[in-house]
């Protein structure tokens, strides 16, 4: 499985690189859908741009279940675990200091798609808002 993923991986950058693939978004897209708190756009309709594709249609069917297997591991332990660990340890923090004010930052990533780290505060309980670009906290 990781020799499959290292391929996929080094076929997608050559695409990348020779024009034949082109990412769905770019950087700008990314800092505007970021600011506007609107990461649940149509331009990550993938649930993270974090973890490569390696889902393509064009592999053999052995193929296409060892890519599902991969996607379906790497979302669970790169993303979701990580996201759980990220909230637990804000709500940890939290709590344990009520008297303190904290600031938390963490990549776009981590507020793509399900189970976001704001996901898992809200299922503990905790109000979460979006303070967009220049507004004053």
């Amino acid at each position: 499985q990781v020799v499959f993923a290292l391929n996929q991986t080094l076929l997608q950058q050559e695409s990348l690189r020779a024009g034949s693939f082109q990412i769905p978004y770019t950087t700008e897209d990314l800092i505007k859908h970021y600011n506007c708190g609107d990461l649940s756009s149509i331009i990550f309709n993938h649930d993270t741009s974090q973890v490569p594709n390696f889902n393509n249609a064009t592999l053999p069917a052995h193929e296409r279940i060892t890519a599902q297997e991969i996607d379906s591991y790497f979302r669970q332990e790169l993303i979701y675990k990580r996201n759980e660990r990220m909230g637990r340890r804000v709500k940890d923090l939290l709590e344990e200091h009520p008297d303190k004010s904290f600031f938390f930052a963490f990549g776009a990533g981590h507020f793509m798609g399900n189970n976001t780290v704001i996901d898992v505060l809200r299922r503990e309980g905790y109000e979460v808002e979006h303070t967009p670009a220049g507004q004053a906290i």
